[in-house]
């Protein structure tokens, strides 16, 4: 028989919108655990390389100036941003019979942003704030029962019993890995099921290279390619120019071959691009998110990209008012982004806060 854990607000999954919304409650006095199903916190924020002073972002990468909540957040911790390269040109490859070439990038287009130091020191930061001793991974939740007092979730491992939940899982993941006593609305059910997760069909590769040889003259480290197998790429360098890289999206298609064929096909698209300077990469790093189980979840019918996310279903509270629903595919504002992650974070801290 399972020990029943207690804390005021319980929250499912430990990814930035979990973070977001724990940091918030504790600063509201509110005790929280966050149970977490990976054996990593971040969720699809993931960087690898961080020990090595060599960040590469094999999930949520960049942010934009219209980011207000995300930037506040960042601001209020100490962590700064840099500009995303693009530089004044990029390869254009729009058909397989033609080669590719360079265009201009318009320089009225506005710029993306970086976290520096990587994704993580977001991620990293908020851990401190919220307590490692707070947040338990490989605790898979498999279901939620409404009680007379609140709601008992039961895991792979533990029993917990809170005042009240906040699920960040992405809405297709949540109805179709737990069960619910009472059952959720159908409408909502059916909602989730024909809602896209973020990066659930993303292959996110990365190469780095002794020098940035794509800065050269009549070079670019930015391409669009609609022959493939990347379709984009950018320039993935540290900003102190400590090491330099370059990172893209691989269609989702090429899920299914081993890593070293996918490796294969990108030194072979780079070549047309860089020529022998491309075969001489120090290393290679990859994410396939649809292998990723705690992100993928087979659909029933096809989905396009961001397909419902922040439907108005997700603004509304379930269970007698104590699930709350939050996740970046949840937010009304910025679905699928970090900063609807944040903001969906804090929307759901204010809700399990209102009485």
């Amino acid at each position: 028989m399972h020990k029943t854990n207690q804390t005021d607000i319980l929250i499912i999954g430990a990814g930035l919108a979990g973070l977001t919304a724990a940091a918030s409650l504790l600063e509201h006095g509110k005790s929280v655990k966050i149970l977490e199903s990976r054996s990593r916190i971040g969720g699809r924020i993931q960087t690898v390389g961080v020990q090595k002073n060599q960040p590469i972002e094999l999930g949520a990468t960049w942010l934009g100036s219209k980011h207000k909540s995300l930037l506040q957040l960042l601001t209020s911790l100490g962590i700064e941003i840099f500009k995303q390269e693009i530089g004044g040109r990029a390869f254009f490859e729009p058909i397989s019979t033609s080669p590719p070439y360079l265009v201009s990038v318009p320089e009225s287009q506005e710029p993306s942003y970086r976290i520096k130091g990587g994704s993580y020191t977001l991620i990293d930061t908020l851990v401190e704030k919220v307590g490692k001793e707070n947040i338990m991974l490989e605790e898979k939740v498999v279901s939620i029962r409404s009680t007379s007092d609140g709601i008992q979730v039961e895991t792979t491992d533990g029993r917990y019993h809170a005042t009240k939940v906040i699920s960040t899982l992405p809405p297709h993941l949540l109805v179709n890995r737990i069960t619910f006593e009472p059952v959720l609305p159908q409408t909502l059910i059916d909602t989730a099921n024909q809602t896209h997760t973020w990066m659930d069909d993303a292959i996110k590769v990365a190469i780095t290279f002794a020098t940035p040889f794509w800065t050269d003259q009549n070079k670019s480290g930015t391409l669009s390619s609609h022959v493939g197998p990347i379709h984009e790429m950018y320039d993935h360098s540290h900003p102190e120019k400590s090491f330099f890289a370059l990172m893209g999206f691989m269609n989702g298609s090429y899920f299914s071959l081993s890593k070293k064929e996918r490796l294969t096909k990108v030194i072979h698209q780079l070549t047309k691009y860089y020529g022998e300077a491309a075969n001489q990469y120090l290393s290679y790093e990859e994410k396939v998110w649809r292998q990723d189980e705690d992100t993928y979840h087979p659909y029933q019918s096809h989905i396009l990209p961001h397909q419902n996310n922040g439907h108005k279903l997700y603004q509304s509270l379930y269970m007698n008012d104590r699930l709350i629903l939050s996740g970046t595919e949840t937010s009304a504002v910025f679905p699928g982004y970090m900063e609807g992650a944040v903001v969906s974070g804090l929307h759901a801290a204010k809700a399990a806060i209102s009485e």
